[in-house]
């Protein structure tokens, strides 16, 4: 089952997101983290730090799933 994170915003950038759930410390580690590690959005692979996140959105990172609410 899918983690909820909620969001106050019409979206969230990818980065901030990764900084958000935990998987990095800092924005500035963003690129480096989506230059090694796979992340799928909607079942799409992308590694652009900046993708906006959007309500009913569908992340997996690390064997994590995600949805924005």
């Amino acid at each position: 089952m899918a983690k909820e994170v909620k969001i106050t915003t019409e979206y969230i950038t990818l980065g901030q997101f990764l900084k958000f759930v935990g998987i990095i410390d800092s924005g500035f580690l963003a690129k480096i983290y989506l230059s090694e590690n796979e992340v799928l959005i909607n079942g799409e692979i992308d590694c652009r730090r900046g993708r906006k996140l959007y309500p009913n959105d569908h992340i997996v990172v690390e064997k994590q799933e995600f949805v924005i609410k």
